[in-house]
């Protein structure tokens, strides 16, 4: 029964989200608390909430100071040198732009950290997407699923996981699985090409000259010139063909109404500039990140560190800190808010016994004449358990008994440790991941609009992982 129950608490989500009959937050915290009723304990909702909320503090701590500081890198003009190299060097092609994203949030993503991967690739690329009205679903579909596959670098987390969870040596693990891997990110960087194509397509190009003139332009004179993929165009801004996908259309009214006029990210004069402490603020964001890659402090006391540091270093004068915090509120509270309800979901789920009900169900439901392959069926188990419950769940409640399974019939525990990596493409879009919500709030997309462009081409993505893993004889 609580199997049932728990995957029909799932669909539930899922499916009022991508229907926008409920907000994320609304859906996170009701639906759940109904769900725990049905189970017969709801006198205890209050216990899970705690416990889930206990456990995604210290995550919601570090988003908020990482967008409060991250936020400040944007207004001195930290990234404005990136913004404006990738914008000469794509000439304002959409395939160079949407390539580039993928590229900037796998080399971010070395840090090992999602949410600050997305915040660096948004606040890079966001600028770029607007002025020249690309989708925006493009950009964080393409981010989260280039993410998705460098999360499982041995500091990254579920890598760690696995080589805890089978006493096993990170290194055996994830060093085998690197040219599975580069295949990933090609396929990342393949699907940036078509997504790009079909970006250029839909819009054409312009020179930067043309892009930046367009700034002196009302949006509704504006005029773009198409010089690829077809004749020359005229778009308004009252027009259909806003933020949408060029192959999912529908999205590109909910696209369109977050845009706001002006190019900032290129905005030379805004007043938040700070051109003579660029080299200081760079310096600290090199320290922060390294701080965080070699683990000398906790994630959450770094951001905290650095955003009062940040703060008080470019705006020493009190007005304009809270100017400052004021001008990021709505981000944090958007995503910190998220995070708790997300509490909500993950303590139901795991208090009442849900999760571990539908791991054994899983697990129980795999035919005997699968066991010589149990390293296969990880690899194809792991991209929906993996989307739909937490790692820790996956990797410390299933793993191990898919790999005690798999051992009955000679399959070796580090194949089937490799093989649990394959989901994570598709689980940096899980509503359970708290940075796809900095990553769709910042480029203020719908989540169920990001879920429903995402899913396909990370699910596709993960398949591709581990076909190459079958091919080069690593699973």
């Amino acid at each position: 029964m609580l199997t049932i129950l728990g995957f029909a608490m799932i669909a539930t989500f899922l499916v009022l989200i991508m229907m926008k009959k409920m907000s994320p937050i609304a859906a996170l915290v009701l639906i759940p608390a109904l769900f725990c009723v049905a189970v017969g304990k709801g006198a205890k909702l209050g216990d899970y909430v705690i416990e889930g909320v206990g456990n995604l503090a210290p995550t919601a701590a570090m988003l908020m100071f990482a967008i409060v500081y991250f936020g400040v890198m944007i207004d001195v003009g930290l990234f404005d040198p990136i913004v404006r190299g990738i914008l000469r060097f794509c000439k304002a092609d959409p395939m160079r732009i949407v390539i580039g994203t993928a590229v900037l949030a796998a080399i971010v993503s070395l840090d090992g950290d999602g949410s600050t991967t997305f915040m660096i690739t948004v606040s890079a690329m966001y600028p770029l997407y607007k002025r020249l009205k690309m989708s925006l679903v493009v950009m964080t579909g393409v981010a989260a699923t280039a993410n998705g596959v460098m999360n499982t670098l041995p500091w990254g987390g579920p890598t760690a996981r696995a080589a805890t969870a089978l006493k096993l040596d990170a290194g055996d693990i994830f060093v085998p699985m690197i040219p599975a891997l580069g295949v990933g990110l090609a396929a990342v960087l393949l699907l940036a090409v078509v997504l790009g194509r079909r970006e250029r397509k839909r819009l054409g190009t312009l020179t930067l000259d043309e892009a930046l003139a367009a700034e002196t332009v009302t949006e509704s004179e504006t005029v773009l010139v198409g010089t690829g993929g077809g004749s020359d165009r005229t778009r308004k801004s009252s027009g259909g063909s806003g933020s949408g996908t060029g192959a999912d259309g529908d999205e590109a009214a909910d696209a369109e109404a977050h845009a706001d006029e002006g190019f900032k990210g290129l905005d030379p004069g805004r007043a938040t500039l700070r051109p003579k402490l660029y080299w200081f603020n760079a310096g600290l964001t090199v320290a922060l990140l390294t701080a965080m890659i070699m683990e000398l402090m906790p994630i959450p006391v770094l951001f905290l560190l650095g955003a009062a540091l940040a703060l008080t270093v470019n705006f020493p004068h009190m007005p304009d800190q809270r100017a400052r915090i004021a001008a990021h509120a709505d981000n944090v509270l958007n995503v910190s808010g998220m995070v708790f309800a997300a509490a909500v979901f993950t303590g139901v789920l795991s208090g009442t016994g849900m999760v571990d009900h539908m791991a054994d169900w899983l697990v129980g439901a795999i035919p005997d004449g699968m066991g010589p392959h149990m390293a296969i069926v990880t690899g194809i188990l792991s991209i929906p358990l993996t989307y739909f419950m937490s790692n820790d769940g996956f990797y410390f409640g299933v793993v191990p008994v898919l790999a005690e399974a798999g051992a009955a019939h000679g399959v070796s525990p580090l194949e089937i440790a490799r093989a649990s990596l394959v989901g994570q493409p598709l689980h940096m879009s899980s509503p359970l991941v708290p940075a796809v919500y900095v990553l769709v709030g910042m480029a203020k997309v719908e989540f169920g609009d990001h879920t429903r462009f995402t899913v396909k081409w990370a699910a596709l993505t993960s398949l591709v992982v581990l076909g190459a893993g079958l091919l080069f004889g690593i699973i």
